[in-house]
């Protein structure tokens, strides 16, 4: 059997180093210096190049419409939201447009150099426009307003039209302060000393982000999933991927000003708290329970990162704007106590839930996946216990049998993948044998990966909860057990990435440079259903589908104009199980259908998605105080109300936790079948957590009922 790592691979982008503010800095006067490429970088353009047109699954033609492509994209990564260059300049460098593809070949990066440095001149005369803006207060009174979208905006044809934007996104953050009920004189401070950290931290890039963004942009336009990482990046990822740390647990990333969240390590303080989740941004920093928040929108990744880090034991406050805030919504400050944080933690934890439902009690058996992991280093070493999601899983349903549970429960809301051969083995405890997986690799070898064990751990009822951020080996298991009819999907339609990248070292092609110059991640192969229908932007779709906010187009490998095509090839041959049969299905979504117009979760579920749908696209921000206030009045009121929604009123479809009989059966670690790992405390710890968050849980809680129904037509 092949391994292949089905995941999303975290990516930092390039941080820089930085000062701490005080009142007494001032904007850059210097001129900036002016960045140009090394001899490395330019063999390294040369040996990216030769590999993605040559090796990469996809094999695109380097011509000038690639060309034009790579162009358009390194635009936007020089300045994204076209708030620094102007219309006239941006023409100035059209003469490269369809001469990349040339340059790419040669290991020529004038173009990309020449253009950032434009950028920095253009972003230091930015900078010394804005600390004029904070010399004099703004009029809230004015009716007025700033598009946030700046996707529909056009490169701007004046110095007097940058101006004005500038001065519409500086009242607007001023105006954000004073909603949060800020004195003048600090919301002032606070926006030159905002202003100040992002003309130093921007004074101090490197050539090594440059080359990175350039080379990306190139990547992107082959495929979403490929990308660069200069040597600063790689290290860190190495040293991520290796390494414990202390800390919260989450992987950051920059995102215009923001820090954002873009992956919880799996078992860390955050992921525990309950209080963030992927996407969130981190625009405020506090040490302690009283120490000062320090406003961190605008400050270099790095410098984010060391504020949030700390022993084990301290605590550390955050602001945070959730992914779905509206523009000019007010952060909300949460509390984190630091721990010690390895990845060897993203593991599976289970409890036995007792429930009454339908005047039945019930006794479910609920496994959390967080992610496909395999100690791959013990598995080599021939250590028969070695950590792996397959054995803990099963260790699980193991307990679960002894416990006489009616149904079990696998949760896959927010998995983004890992270790195939988990994925493949995991579904092997559900059947006994026959194919799980097809893969294809860039030169069409299929091949078929098959249970390796014919023992099937577990025969009885299976629900299956994904969402839209269920992907790779997520959509492989998630496929698998929908075409074998072995159990049931619900949730959202998963995320779509049938597609498997390989990590290469690019000093292995360059054996005469003495300096690291980065690693290529490259898109090889791609996966396909027992059926032969590829994952790939269609995902996995529920067998009953749950209101989302994210739709295809939004979010998700469909959403990536450059993602590989979804295609089909032959089927696998493959016995179904008689578990889920057209007829139980059409009954089971008759039920849910039934509650979908009268339980209070699902009815808040769907008025939140509702709520939201109607006020994604909403992007042109009041700059008017009293326009603003009342808008914040309003969506607090909305709030409100769907938290009453169904109070006082009987609820015939409530579901019933049994708090007092519910076993937390730990944290799996990957120790002996029945050995139980987590201390008496965090049982207990967890336990709390998950009664508190069922509570607020209408998927699973509906996944539970959907079970449950199943199981009385049986």
């Amino acid at each position: 059997m092949k391994s292949y790592l089905l995941a999303f691979v975290p990516l930092v982008l390039l941080g820089f180093q930085r000062e701490h503010p005080s009142e007494s800095q001032h904007f850059s006067s210097d001129q900036p210096t002016v960045l140009v490429p090394t001899a490395s970088q330019k063999e390294v353009e040369k040996v990216v190049t030769t590999i993605l047109s040559s090796y990469h699954y996809r094999r695109m033609p380097l011509d000038d419409s690639l060309s034009s492509k790579v162009w358009t994209n390194y635009l936007k990564e020089v300045d994204n939201g076209k708030a620094y260059l102007l219309a006239s300049d941006v023409q100035a460098f059209e003469k490269y447009r369809y001469q990349i593809d040339d340059y790419l070949q040669a290991g020529n990066l004038t173009p990309a150099y020449d253009l950032f440095n434009l950028f920095m001149k253009r972003f230091h005369e930015r900078m010394a426009y804005v600390s004029k803006l904070t010399d004099k207060p703004f009029d809230f009174s004015k009716d007025e307003s700033y598009e946030t979208n700046r996707d529909k905006a056009q490169w701007a044809n004046s110095t007097a039209e940058l101006d004005d934007l500038w001065r519409k996104i500086v009242k607007s953050q001023a105006l954000d302060y004073k909603l949060q009920g800020k004195k003048d004189t600090a919301i002032y401070r606070l926006i030159k000393d905002r202003y100040v950290n992002l003309d130093k931290q921007t004074s101090k890039v490197k050539s090594d982000y440059v080359f990175q963004s350039f080379m990306n942009s190139f990547a992107e336009v082959i495929d979403p999933h490929t990308s660069y990482m200069a040597p600063p990046d790689a290290s860190r990822f190495k040293d991520e991927m290796a390494q414990s740390f202390e800390g919260i647990g989450a992987t950051l990333t920059p995102e215009n000003d923001y820090t954002k969240i873009r992956e919880l390590v799996p078992g860390g303080p955050a992921m525990k708290s309950g209080q963030v989740r992927e996407n969130d941004r981190i625009v405020g920093v506090a040490q302690g329970t009283n120490g000062q928040m320090v406003d961190v929108v605008g400050w270099a990744l790095d410098d984010v990162v060391k504020l949030i880090r700390g022993p084990k034991g301290t605590t550390v406050r955050l602001n945070i704007l959730k992914p779905d805030a509206l523009p000019g919504s007010q952060p909300h400050e949460i509390k984190i106590v630091r721990d010690k944080v390895k990845l060897e933690d993203g593991v599976a934890k289970a409890e036995i839930v007792p429930m009454t439902y339908g005047n039945k009690e019930y006794r479910m058996g609920v496994i959390t996946l967080p992610g496909f992991y395999q100690n791959f280093e013990e598995m080599r070493k021939g250590d028969k216990d070695y950590t792996s999601t397959s054995r803990d899983v099963q260790r699980f349903l193991e307990q679960f049998k002894q416990a006489k549970v009616d149904g079990v429960v696998l949760d896959l809301r927010y998995n983004g993948g890992g270790s195939l051969d988990e994925a493949i083995k995991l579904t092997g405890l559900f059947i006994k044998d026959g194919p799980v997986v097809q893969v294809k690799d860039a030169m069409g070898r299929i091949d078929a990966d098959d249970d390796p064990d014919p023992q099937q751990v577990y025969a009885g009822p299976l629900a299956v909860i994904v969402n839209r951020f269920s992907a790779s080996a997520s959509e492989i298991f998630a496929g698998a057990i929908q075409d074998y009819k072995r159990g049931l999907v619900i949730g959202g339609t998963t995320y779509g990435k049938g597609t498997v990248q390989q990590l290469l070292d690019l000093n292995q092609f360059l054996p005469k440079e003495t300096e690291k110059v980065g690693l290529l991640k490259m898109t090889r192969a791609k996966f396909y259903r027992i059926t032969g229908s590829s994952t790939q932007h269609k995902g996995v779709t529920p067998d009953i589908e749950l209101p989302s906010r994210f739709s295809a187009e939004e979010f998700g490998e469909s959403s990536q104009p450059t993602a590989l095509p979804w295609d089909q090839i032959k089927p696998s041959v493959f016995t179904e199980y008689t578990n889920v049969d057209p007829k139980t299905l059409e009954k089971l979504r008759t039920k849910y259908n039934e509650r979908y117009k009268a339980d209070p979760d699902l009815l808040r579920l769907t008025a939140e998605v509702s709520d939201f749908q109607k006020n994604k696209d909403k992007t042109l921000l009041s700059l008017n105080e009293a326009n603003r206030r009342k808008e914040m009045e309003e969506a607090k009121k909305r709030k409100d109300e769907l938290a009453k929604l169904g109070e006082g009123k009987p609820n015939p479809y409530e579901v019933v936790l049994l708090g007092d009989k519910l076993t937390q059966l730990g944290t799996a670690g990957g120790g002996m079948p029945g050995q139980d790992v987590a201390s008496a405390d965090i049982r207990q710890k967890m336990k709390e957590n998950f009664i508190s968050k069922f509570k607020e849980d209408a998927e699973l809680k509906e996944s539970i009922r959907i079970l449950a129904d199943w199981i009385s037509l049986k």
